[in-house]
């Protein structure tokens, strides 16, 4: 190997020291929402005793469709389907974004699941599990309600990029997955759009919520989800799901499963594979799990499926991140879900001559929970996570959201 290539591995150390330094605000985050989680009950009561809006119609019709301002579940009519749209926030033109609601509303009481997708546009797995879910629902066998929003983040759906294309201050780009639960009246779009449809639409009709995510545009995961297992209700959903991968963590402010946790209602977020394809066989993964939820709460009836314990799933309760320290084209050595040891090595880069410029090993021994699956990088750019336990975890380690 070269002195250069030795010099890159020197600067990776570097830049995972600044990422733990950086983690540092999001672990006192990640510890005081595990504290508010505690507490849940007080904070439930106090969201119930907050005013509700109701349903709102506004009059308008689009492809047959009514269009709500607000909604409230109890006001639709039991055992049936509902298809609605949803008035999000204004455009510059003055029109409005719309998003898609589907209510399966049972013909007996019970409990209200809220499911989310297309909170990031360039997720698609996400929206056809969502959508497949809700197509085996049959709201006449149903006690309680079951409501999806598949597109949350119109305009990012609408060019399947990651961001909202934000006209704020100029053009620019923003992660809708860290506004949440938004302000109604805030600086930018994405921000008045979280407050109108958390508020009106999200909030009101959800006892728990499941906010449903893929990997990003050039980086891809395995089948995994996200919640904080320190809540008893959050441990129970995620282990319902036959995927081999749990991430114990409350992750990131801002997030909408978060958003959810910080009202008093459980939530968490199911991670499906890879950015802008369909992976028709960890979708029926997460489909199951999610049918599993539903006989859980007893929304449906039924015999469980597959759940965690069929599958030996991983937990660890922190993301190991390997970083690129070079340009050049990247070849892993290990795949998604393989178990790796410290000071494994998991990847090397060559540069344009092919010679190799950066070799990069894992710090810990885990699992690997992402690749970067565009073959260049540059400095900085995400090449692997590894999911791993720590002992003590801190909390606010970067992960492939």
């Amino acid at each position: 190997m070269s002195d250069k290539s030795k010099t890159g591995i020197d600067r990776r150390d570097l830049l995972i020291a600044s990422l733990a330094t950086v983690g540092a605000s999001a672990a006192l985050a990640a510890g005081t929402r595990a504290a508010q989680a505690q507490a849940a009950t007080t904070t439930a009561a106090a969201a119930a005793a907050d005013p509700t809006p109701g349903t709102v119609y506004t009059g308008d019709v689009i492809q047959g469709k009514k269009v709500v301002s607000a909604l409230d579940v109890d006001d639709l009519e039991p055992g049936q389907k509902h298809h609605l749209y949803f008035q999000g926030v204004q455009m510059p033109t003055g029109q409005h974004w719309y998003a898609s609601v589907i209510v399966a509303k049972g013909a007996r009481p019970g409990k209200r699941g809220v499911l989310t997708s297309g909170v990031h546009g360039d997720e698609m797995s996400n929206i056809h599990t969502v959508q497949t879910v809700m197509n085996q629902l049959d709201p006449a066998q149903m006690s309680g309600t079951v409501m999806a929003v598949t597109d949350v983040a119109r305009p990012a759906v609408e060019s399947m990029q990651r961001r909202w294309p934000n006209q704020g201050r100029g053009a620019d780009l923003i992660d809708m997955n860290r506004e949440w639960p938004g302000n109604e009246n805030g600086l930018t779009a994405p921000s008045r759009h979280a407050g109108l449809m958390f508020n009106r639409l999200l909030r009101p009709n959800a006892d728990f919520a499941i906010d449903f995510h893929t990997g990003t545009t050039g980086f891809e995961v395995t089948a995994f989800n996200i919640g904080g297992m320190d809540v008893p209700e959050v441990k129970a959903m995620l282990e319902l799901y036959p995927v081999g991968q749990i991430f114990d963590n409350h992750v990131y402010p801002g997030v909408l499963h978060n958003a959810f946790m910080d009202v008093g209602i459980p939530s968490f977020t199911p991670e499906i594979g890879a950015a802008r394809v369909l992976d028709i066989e960890m979708i029926s993964l997460f489909v199951e799990g999610t049918m599993n939820v539903f006989k859980h709460y007893g929304i449906v009836a039924g015999p469980m499926g597959r759940t965690g314990k069929d599958v030996n799933v991983f937990v660890g309760n922190s993301a190991f991140p390997i970083l690129a320290t070079e340009g050049g084209i990247v070849e892993h050595l290990v795949r998604l879900n393989d178990k790796v040891e410290a000071g494994q090595k998991v990847a090397i880069q060559r540069n344009s001559f092919g010679e190799v410029v950066a070799e990069y090993t894992s710090g810990v021994a885990g699992e690997i929970t992402g690749q970067r699956s565009d073959a260049m990088a540059e400095p900085g750019n995400p090449l692997v996570f590894i999911l791993f336990h720590k002992a003590a975890p801190g909390g606010g380690e970067a992960y492939p959201e």
